[in-house]
């Protein structure tokens, strides 16, 4: 065989040797990065509760979340995402001083950070006070027990008139209100409602005061028997009206379990 016949073949082989070769190798893979999404100029982020949270709620990874909120709902009181992108760790470990429902957007003013304080004097407002009284566990002296945490009530204060018993020969009680308008800030232990059912009545109720009106609490609590009168929601942020007496200087006697007006 002639010697540029064998060239040939040879360089035949070669190339297809080689191209035997080329074929078993995997294509060669291009990865196209998809452009970020354009901003929405209608919406932003706004910060709200992930789930239902109740009074008293130390808040962690899971009970926030950035969510999609109409840019015209978005007033300035929300927490907006682009204003403060770390909000998430900001508020982590806060305790929420009222309920928020899931999706409920945050507001700062609900919060307050404990800083290793209790729970109550965390969530009570400034220049009140925390001040317990006791109570009828039946719920005698608590509206049957149908007061909860965040009610508002009247406390009434009742005590046996030592003069007036001695001059009718039994025992006269007299009544009066002691304070209009108190918020209940727990009922035993129970500091909320808890699943839409009704707390277990203690033996105690904690009433948000100022501090003269703990004075005034304390003092009856020893002269007299407390009890809570309990308002309509309708009626708690209205004016007090000033009630009507049979005379300037008037006080109510409980003979027998019957009530009468009289002037001292």
């Amino acid at each position: 065989m002639k010697p540029s016949r064998l060239i040939i073949i040879g360089v035949a082989g070669f190339a297809g040797l080689l191209a035997l070769m080329l074929s078993g190798r995997e294509p060669q893979q291009v990865v196209v990065q998809a452009p970020p999404p354009a901003a929405d100029p209608n919406h932003t982020e706004v910060l709200v509760a992930r789930v239902d949270l109740q009074m008293g709620t130390a808040l962690g990874d899971n009970e926030l979340a950035w969510v999609k909120w109409p840019q015209e709902l978005a007033a300035s009181a929300l927490i907006q995402k682009s204003a403060r992108p770390n909000a998430l760790e900001e508020f982590k470990g806060s305790i929420t001083r009222q309920p928020f429902f899931a999706n409920e957007p945050i507001r700062e003013e609900k919060l307050i950070k404990g800083n290793g304080s209790g729970f109550l004097s965390a969530i009570l407002p400034s220049g009140k006070r925390a001040v317990a009284i006791s109570i009828d566990s039946r719920g005698a002296s608590s509206a049957g027990g149908f007061i909860l945490p965040n009610d508002h009530v009247d406390v009434i204060v009742t005590r046996r008139d030592g003069e007036a018993s001695l001059r009718a020969g039994t025992d006269i009680f007299t009544s009066s209100t002691l304070l209009l308008n108190v918020r209940v800030l727990a009922i035993g232990q129970n500091i909320q409602e808890k699943n839409g059912e009704r707390v277990v009545v203690g033996e105690t109720a904690t009433l948000e005061l100022d501090p003269s009106q703990a004075e005034v609490i304390t003092l009856n609590q020893r002269s007299g028997t407390l009890a809570l009168a309990l308002r309509s929601m309708v009626d708690i942020n209205k004016p007090e009206e000033k009630r009507s007496r049979s005379g300037n200087n008037a006080m109510t006697i409980v003979r027998f379990g019957v009530s009468q007006e009289v002037s001292r």
